[in-house]
């Protein structure tokens, strides 16, 4: 069979970024279904995402493997994804987005499936820059969710629905970045909502922080269970790209109230 082109990759490196880790397997009928799209079979789908983990520091410093017969092309993708991760991902997601138009059995990777809870001042307010603004952040959320298995990544909080994937340096503050599924965390609503006012944080050692002012509104349970008993502990790691050390210091250093 011919070698894989960039088209091919860019749909591979999004299913990387879209399933778990646990899924990158030939059975399973995303892989199964999306193989079909791109003209490769099931088993060489999965054996690309493993590739690819296999670029994943966060795999691989956590002691898991992927395969490490990558090619050159898969090099570049990852190189490119980690040197201009909004361009790709947007560039990956649109190609996806397209084959999920044609096969509603794909329709759970498409960024119609997702709605991110964004402010009115991310929009300008033209169809295509709405149309290109829930792309970006279908992309971001699914990467984040499945990043982090569907957890708050301090609380354990399952329900997609209460679910965010929050941004660590916020959108209006690194355009380079909003896609990076190292710059973000997933938290429940309340927590999301605590972190981007800097009412909570987590250190670049992934130890979560609460600020003095949390501190001193009157003690009640709710804020002891929900947020100050926070303080100290550790967030559950993603499977999947690790929180950047440098975007968590920014949020600790420029966001957080202390």
């Amino acid at each position: 069979m011919a070698n894989w082109n960039r088209e091919q990759l860019l749909v591979a490196l999004n299913l990387y970024c879209q399933l778990p880790f646990g899924k990158f397997h030939q059975g399973t009928p995303l892989i199964i279904e999306t193989a079909k799209r791109i003209g490769r079979t099931p088993s060489a789908l999965a054996m690309k995402l493993s590739n690819l983990a296999s670029l994943d520091p966060a795999i691989t410093q956590s002691g898991r493997k992927g395969l490490p017969s990558t090619s050159s092309l898969d090099r570049a993708i990852w190189e490119e994804f980690q040197k201009n991760p909004d361009a790709l991902a947007y560039e990956s997601q649109k190609i996806v987005d397209a084959l999920a138009d044609q096969d509603a059995a794909l329709s759970p990777l498409s960024s119609k499936s997702e709605v991110e809870d964004s402010p009115a001042s991310y929009y300008a307010g033209t169809t295509t820059a709405t149309i290109t603004l829930r792309v970006k952040q279908g992309f971001f959320r699914k990467a984040i969710l499945s990043s982090y298995e569907n957890r708050c990544c301090m609380t354990g909080l399952s329900h997609p629905a209460l679910l965010i994937a929050s941004h660590i340096v916020p959108w209006s503050k690194d355009e380079h970045n909003r896609l990076n599924p190292a710059n973000g965390l997933c938290l429940s609503a309340l927590h999301d909502k605590a972190f981007d006012r800097g009412l909570i944080t987590v250190s670049p050692d992934f130890i979560i922080r609460i600020s003095q002012s949390l501190r001193d509104i009157e003690p009640n349970p709710m804020t002891h269970d929900y947020l100050l008993g926070l303080e100290g502990k550790p967030i559950t790691q993603p499977h999947k790209f690790a929180p950047h050390r440098d975007f968590l210091s920014y949020h600790s250093s420029e966001i957080f109230l202390g």
